[in-house]
C-alpha cells in the first residue's frame, strides 16, 4: 500500500541482552525500519514490567511477565488482557507472530474484532517435531509421542489457516505447509552482519582466557543448552574424539541442561562461559574457534550457524530441518540424529581432511547472500503485500499496490 503503516511483532521468545534468532531479527529489524522506511513499528515483547520505550517510528512495549524456568533469560507472557490492550490502543495494520504458542490466537481474536488488520504469521520452529515428538520420545516412547505430534501438526492447521501470510525459513518447513493445505506462504532468509561477524576478530588469547590447550581444534557451540537444541550430543560427541586430536570445546550459552553437561564434561578440555550477552564477544569467540558443531535435528533456518559460517568455521550438525539447506556440500558435514559415534567421525574427517577449503567455502557461502536488507526488503515488498491482499479477498475488495519503502530516510 502507498500509506505508511503500523506493523506489529508479537513475541515470546525476546532476550534484551542476547540472542537466540527472533530476539536479533527484532533488533536488526528495528535499526531497518527507523533507517530505510517510513512505516512505523511496534514491537510487544516479555519483560520484567509493563514498560512503553518509544524511539522515532517505532514504539517498544513490554509486558512484565515472569521468567522461564531453565532460561533465565527469557520470559513469558500470561496477561492476555495486557496485550489486548497495546493491540486495542495502537490498532496495528499488520501483526506479524512470531511464536506458535498463545499469542497467534490473541493477534487472531484482535482481528476478529478488528478485520482489517492483516495477520502474518512466522513459522520459525517445527514445533510439532521439536518440541512435542522429540521432548515426548524420550519420556513416553515413539507411538504416544507420534500422537500427539499429529495432534500438534492439527493445532498448526487450525492456527495458520487463519493467518493471510505465512513465512517459513526452509522450503522443508513451506512443504510441511503444505501437505496441511496451506499454501499463502513465502521462504524467507534471514541475515548475519559479515562485519560484525568475521574471521578478523580472531583472538589467539581467547583459549588462553578459557582455560583450553592452546593446540588441536576448537569446537564451538552456542545457543541453548537444551533437550531441544540436543545439547547433550555434543559432550557424547567429544568424549568419542581421539585423544591425540588434542581437541577442546566452548558451549556458549545456558539451559536445563548446563550442570548436567558441566558434570559430564568434568576433567575435559571442555569450557562452560555462560550465555553470551555481548554480540562482538560472541563474534570473538566464534572468529577464535575453528568448527562449529550442533545436534540440533529440527533447525528452520539457524541464524547461529550463518554466523559461525560468516566468521569462517566449517560445520558439523544433522542431516534433518534446514541444517543440508544452510551446510552444502564442501562446507561441513552432516550425520544421522542423535548419533554422537559419527558426529565425532566427521569433525576428525573435516580436521584431518581439506579443513582450510571448507573454512574458505563456508565464509564464501556467508558473504554471498542472507543480509537483513534482503530479509526486510523482502517482507515490505512480498510478505506484507500478498497478507494484504489476503485480507482483502477475504473482506471482498482488492489490494491496491505495494507498501512503500524509501531509503535512508530519517
Amino acid at each position: 500500500m502507498s500509506e505508511n503503516l503500523l506493523i506489529c511483532d508479537l513475541t515470546q521468545s525476546w532476550s534484551p541482552t542476547g540472542g537466540g534468532g527472533i530476539s536479533t531479527y527484532l533488533k536488526e529489524k528495528k535499526k531497518f525500519f527507523q533507517e530505510n522506511t517510513e512505516h512505523r513499528l511496534l514491537q510487544i515483547v516479555p519483560g520484567p514490567e509493563d514498560k512503553i520505550t518509544v524511539e522515532g517510528r517505532t514504539i517498544f512495549a513490554e509486558v512484565g511477565a515472569p521468567l522461564v524456568w531453565g532460561s533465565p533469560n527469557y520470559r513469558w507472557i500470561n496477561r492476555n488482557d495486557a496485550v489486548f490492550a497495546l493491540l486495542r490502543e495502537y490498532m496495528p495494520n499488520i501483526i506479524e507472530s512470531q511464536c506458535p504458542w498463545v499469542l497467534p490466537w490473541l493477534a487472531i481474536r484482535h482481528r476478529w474484532r478488528n478485520p482489517d488488520t492483516a495477520l502474518v504469521a512466522g513459522y520459525r520452529t517445527d514445533f510439532p517435531n521439536a518440541q512435542i515428538y522429540r521432548v515426548m520420545k524420550d519420556l513416553t516412547g515413539h507411538y504416544s509421542a507420534a500422537f500427539f505430534r499429529k495432534v500438534g501438526y492439527f493445532y498448526a492447521w487450525m492456527t495458520y489457516h487463519r493467518f493471510d501470510r505465512v513465512y517459513t525459513l526452509n522450503k522443508e518447513a513451506q512443504g510441511m505447509l503444505a501437505g496441511l493445505n496451506y499454501h499463502r506462504t513465502g521462504v524467507l532468509g534471514l541475515g548475519v552482519d559479515i562485519d560484525q561477524f568475521s574471521p578478523e576478530h580472531r583472538d589467539l588469547s581467547y583459549r588462553k582466557e578459557l582455560g583450553l590447550p592452546e593446540d588441536g581444534p576448537l569446537l564451538m557451540y552456542a545457543g541453548r543448552l537444551d533437550n531441544e537444541k540436543r545439547a547433550y550430543v555434543l559432550t557424547e560427541m567429544f568424549k568419542q574424539l581421539p585423544r591425540e586430536m588434542g581437541a577442546s570445546m566452548v558451549l556458549v550459552g545456558d539451559g536445563k541442561l548446563s550442570e548436567t553437561l558441566q558434570e559430564e564434561a568434568r576433567g575435559l578440555p571442555i569450557a562452560f562461559p555462560g550465555y553470551e550477552t555481548d554480540r562482538k564477544a560472541l563474534a570473538r569467540a566464534l572468529a577464535s574457534s575453528d568448527i562449529y558443531v550442533s545436534g540440533m535435528a529440527d533447525e528452520t533456518f539457524g541464524i547461529s550457524v550463518l554466523e559461525a559460517q560468516a566468521s569462517g568455521l566449517p560445520v558439523i550438525g544433522v542431516a534433518s530441518g534446514a541444517m543440508p539447506e544452510r551446510v552444502p556440500e564442501g562446507t561441513g558435514l552432516l550425520g544421522p540424529i542423535d548419533d554422537a559415534a559419527e558426529m565425532a567421525r566427521n569433525v576428525v574427517r573435516l580436521w584431518r581432511g581439506d579443513y582450510a577449503q571448507a573454512r574458505d567455502r563456508s565464509l564464501k557461502l556467508a558473504n554471498s547472500h542472507n543480509r537483513w536488507k534482503q530479509t526486510f526488503e523482502q517482507l515490505i515488498d512480498i510478505e506484507y503485500p500478498e497478507a494484504l491482499k489476503a485480507r482483502d479477498a477475504r473482506r471482498g475488495g482488492s489490494a491496491k499496490g505495494k507498501l512503500k519503502r524509501a531509503s535512508n530516510v530519517s
